[in-house]
């Protein structure tokens, strides 16, 4: 195992409800099963490395409430350093997610304490931690974050990894601090909505041609361009799908623990989506992520 994974972002706890659809505006349903479980981007893609087989800790939010209280405890029992987890005045943050026959999922997310994070608290936990490899964050949080995030790695020479989810406009500025970008389509047809024409290869091809890209595509796997321009594509294992919900964290956190191993790509893209397949056979984000796969 090498250097430690620090992945800055949201730790919410999911209140999920399972129906056979979503209702319509005004309609009320009957729910077949209610789950409360941990979630938030950042505390997913933490969980998902760490159960990976790397060394990680995270920068987040938490109230001084039950959630916060319990969400601490669950990650030091997975084993994560939460001496970067920073406590708001505002209660913890909570994700209402409705889960249909499809498995697929609608969120409304309520960060909380999440945004009371601030750059100098970023950049001063970052500047404590000894062997960084890598640092990981997304768009759920202001990009504010993750610039800082992102400007204190450099200073150690960590490799960035930039999940823009949810799909967001990025900043110049983001994108030039960021080494590897990882959308899933919906996000890279955002992103790359000024490139006019072409397929979804050809515009993976001239999207800043400049930095490392990994675009997943659910079901269909994942397609890789390095900054040397060469193309690496890898289909997912068939399986049946119970719940989507976060099975992109589950990619990013294995690809950034494969990363940290020094594995070569396409071994850490195969494992990746290994990983994050096996993670949608199973009901919720952080505790669908299987404990028997690791990197190393």
């Amino acid at each position: 195992m090498s250097g430690e994974i620090l992945v800055i972002g949201a730790a919410n706890t999911d209140l999920t409800a399972y129906v056979d659809r979503i209702p319509e505006g005004g309609e009320t349903i009957h729910g077949n099963n209610f789950t409360t479980g941990f979630g938030g981007k950042g505390a997913n893609q933490a969980v998902a490395a760490k159960r990976a087989g790397a060394n990680v800790a995270l920068i987040a939010g938490l109230g001084a409430d039950i959630f916060g209280e319990n969400t601490k405890v669950h990650l030091e029992t997975e084993g994560i350093d939460t001496s970067g987890i920073f406590y708001g005045k505002q209660p913890s943050g909570v994700a209402h997610i409705w889960v249909d026959a499809k498995g697929e999922n609608r969120i409304i997310i309520v960060l909380g304490a999440n945004l009371e994070l601030t750059q100098e608290f970023i950049s001063n936990a970052i500047g404590k931690s000894k062997n960084l490899s890598i640092v990981v964050a997304q768009c759920e949080l202001p990009q504010e974050f993750a610039i800082a995030a992102f400007k204190s790695a450099k200073k150690k020479g960590a490799i960035t990894i930039l999940n823009p989810a949810p799909a967001a406009k990025l900043s110049d500025e983001l994108i030039s601090l960021s080494d590897w970008i990882i959308p899933n389509q919906i996000e890279f047809d955002s992103l790359a909505s000024e490139i006019h024409g072409g397929n979804l290869i050809e515009q993976i091809k001239i999207f800043h041609p400049d930095k490392n890209l990994l675009v997943t595509l659910g079901s269909g796997g994942a397609i890789l361009r390095t900054n040397q321009g060469g193309i690496i594509k890898v289909t997912a294992p068939k399986t049946e799908v119970i719940d989507t919900t976060g099975a992109g964290d589950a990619f990013v956190g294995a690809f950034a623990a494969a990363l940290s191993a020094g594995e070569e790509l396409r071994t850490s893209l195969e494992f990746a989506i290994k990983f994050a397949t096996n993670s949608v056979s199973k009901k919720g984000a952080q505790s669908s992520y299987p404990t028997d796969l690791k990197i190393n």
